[in-house]
This record gives C-alpha cells, structure tokens and sequence, in this order.
C-alpha cells in the first residue's frame, strides 16, 4: 500500500458503468419478474452493494475507506437486448473510489448472470448470447 497518510481528507466520489447482453427472452422475463431464482435487479443491486463494502478485502492494495453512499442503478435498453449497470460511490477520505465503483458494478452485471444463466445456456450448455462488456468509470470527483 502507499502512504496516504499526508493527503487531504476531502469528498471524492466516483462513478462507473458496465453491460451485460443476454438474449431477448430473458430480458423480457427480468422485465416481467418472471425469474425463478427471484427479482433479478434487487439481487443485483444488493449484490453489488455488499461488493462496494468488500473491496479493500478483494484488492489488496485499496485502502479501507469510509463508504458515505453506494447509489446502484439499472437501465433495461430493449434495442440491444442489455441491461446497464450504474454505480456510485461517495466517501469522504484520503483517498478515491474508483476500485469500490467499479467493483459494484462487475458484481453487480455478475449476479444478473448467475440469476438467469439458465435462460441463457445453448442446447449445449453454453452462453453464446450472454456477454459483460464496457466497464470503465465515466467520473470521479474530487471536491476540495
């Protein structure tokens, strides 16, 4: 780990997206709450949420920081059969939380996988639809 030691305690928050891909049918039935194993957004959203929390003990060199806000969102987008994940992070520390934004969101677009992989699996068990694709972070904010 670095010596943040000598930085300023400031707000900073940081934001980041990501997509899964499934095919059309399940998207249909995460829409309609037709899931078996439950509602898929809320399992995800918990999921990454708890992910937020877990990062320094999932990254080695992040640093426990003090979690203000972990605000996660999902947009169902038909068109191309996806669905995005948006995930924000707040903290007031010496240090960003970037890695905790990011990580909500992969948890997040994870569990969606888990929940309805078996809507997803080809006759041979494969996932040839379901993809995880653009996770990056689109802010971070550093206020001073």
């Amino acid at each position: 780990m670095i010596d943040i030691s000598q930085k300023k305690t400031v707000e900073r928050s940081a934001t980041a997206t990501g997509k899964i891909f499934l095919q059309k049918d399940t998207i249909q039935r995460i829409k309609e709450h037709n899931v078996k194993k439950g509602d898929v957004l809320t399992i995800a959203k918990v999921a990454g949420i708890n992910a937020v929390k877990k990062v320094p003990d999932l990254i080695p060199f992040c640093h426990p920081i003090p979690i203000t806000k972990v605000s996660l969102e999902f947009t169902i987008q038909e068109v191309e059969s996806s669905i995005q994940a948006i995930c924000t992070v707040k903290t007031i520390a010496k240090t960003g939380v970037e890695m905790e934004a990011l990580t909500g969101v992969s948890v997040a677009l994870l569990n969606i996988w888990d929940v309805v992989k078996m809507y997803e699996k080809d006759n041979r068990g494969q996932y040839p639809s379901s993809i995880i694709k653009h996770i990056r972070v689109e802010e971070k904010i550093k206020k001073k």
